[in-house]
């Protein structure tokens, strides 16, 4: 069984973020649980932190792969240029895209949420609010039997 991890962050990210506890977090699942699936929502913020290291960690182990879920098409039409530019360079390097909606629409974004959490044993988040998708997404895993790791 391929065991898959999903990822759920803020959109902004500030200093607390600890990028190097992130990489060894994800490299530990590679390692000691079995992990091979990544699944990206592709938000700016953590998300695009996150697919920034799978991609990084599939150099030393080719086995893994990254699926981008894009809530809809058109989802960084209003990311600022550097945001643009490292989304266009994670979907390049991911195994697969499922783009899940062709227009946005209200709660396409939870979908999303529910559709990574639904395909992995493992959600990696950056929870420092108890509001938003990001708790949304964290709830919805905890019900659902995941085990959760917050960086």
């Amino acid at each position: 069984m391929d065991y898959g991890c999903s990822f759920s962050g803020h959109r902004l990210v500030g200093t607390d973020l600890d990028l190097n506890l992130l990489c060894r977090v994800i490299e530990n699942l590679i390692n000691f649980r079995g992990v091979t699936n990544f699944f990206c929502g592709m938000a700016k913020g953590f998300d695009l932190i996150a697919g920034e290291c799978v991609i990084k960690l599939k150099e030393k182990y080719p086995n893994i792969k990254l699926f981008a879920c894009v809530p809809h098409q058109g989802q960084a039409d209003y990311y600022c240029a550097e945001d643009k530019r490292r989304y266009a360079e994670i979907l390049h390097s991911c195994n697969e895209i499922f783009t899940l909606s062709t227009h946005y629409y209200n709660g396409c974004m939870l979908y999303r949420d529910r559709y990574m959490v639904e395909r992995t044993q493992f959600l990696v988040c950056f929870l420092r609010e108890k509001k938003g998708g990001t708790f949304y997404t964290y709830n919805y895993a905890k019900k659902k039997g995941l085990q959760i790791i917050e960086v």
